[in-house]
């Protein structure tokens, strides 16, 4: 007798940040609040650019509905999938990929800017020297926005996307 008790499966970035803007991943209420730097985040993205493994996810069917979502918006559905390792991770991912805010362990609000230099392949957390480089991205969370004309990214890298209320 053989009872499968975890089920391998494999998500897209895509697919996880979909799940977790729908509410279909959230957060069970032991988890910690959100606390990583933003340098951690900017190493988890250059991390993934490079190529080197940036560990799993462990996700838990969940059968309760009083569980914490990720993001500060309201959440479509309840979530069916709860992050048992793996929250700050996700967390970062959607914070940067959406442009959403974390809420910090002190339970302020905060968005994680993170920049990119396409001609030297190097991630940068975004601050005012960062804001005036024309060759960086200055944040990439607009590369993936519907919004974003991506042929203005390429012509005026830092006011191409950012400047859009971004």
């Amino acid at each position: 007798m053989s009872d499968t008790v975890f089920t391998r499966v494999s998500y897209e970035l895509g697919t996880l940040v979909k799940y977790i803007e729908l509410g279909e991943i959230g957060l069970p209420d032991i988890q910690r609040p959100f606390v990583w730097k933003n340098w951690k985040v900017r190493d988890l993205f250059d991390s993934m650019y490079r190529g080197y493994p940036v560990g799993y996810l462990l996700l838990w069917q969940n059968g309760l509905v009083d569980d914490r979502v990720i993001g500060t918006e309201n959440k479509q559905k309840p979530p069916r999938l709860v992050i048992v390792d793996g929250q700050q991770r996700l967390t970062s991912l959607y914070a940067v990929v959406k442009g959403e805010p974390v809420v910090r362990d002190n339970y302020e609000r905060d968005n994680i800017r993170i920049a990119f230099n396409p001609l030297e392949g190097r991630f940068e957390v975004a601050d005012a020297a960062i804001q005036r480089d024309k060759a960086f991205i200055e944040d990439i969370s607009c590369v993936w926005s519907s919004e974003t004309d991506i042929f203005e990214v390429v012509e005026a890298t830092s006011t191409g996307c950012a400047r859009r209320g971004r």
